[in-house]
């Protein structure tokens, strides 16, 4: 499966970013996972189809409703098969 490295940046820890963004992608049906980062921003490694992962990307552009996405860099990876998408906790 196509696999894509997003950092989400902005106001993106503490409105439920994670748990969104696993209710989003078990919805649309990408598989991977979900992290904060030491730096305040949001970690995320997708897999799914090209179409898949145009209609997550475009949710993690806005995020959750009390979130503020200031900026989003996507770089693609090596497919990768995941069997769900997780939430990792520190």
């Amino acid at each position: 499966m196509p696999t894509v490295h997003l950092i989400i940046k902005g106001r993106v820890q503490g409105v439920f970013f994670r748990a969104t963004a696993k209710d989003v992608a078990d919805e649309i049906g990408v598989r991977g996972w979900v992290k904060n980062t030491e730096e305040g921003d949001v970690e995320i490694v997708a897999s799914g189809t090209d179409e898949q992962l145009q209609k997550f990307m475009s949710w993690c552009k806005r995020g959750p409703r009390k979130a503020i996405v200031t900026g989003l860099a996507a770089t693609p990876m090596p497919d990768e098969d995941f069997n769900n998408f997780t939430v990792v906790r520190k």
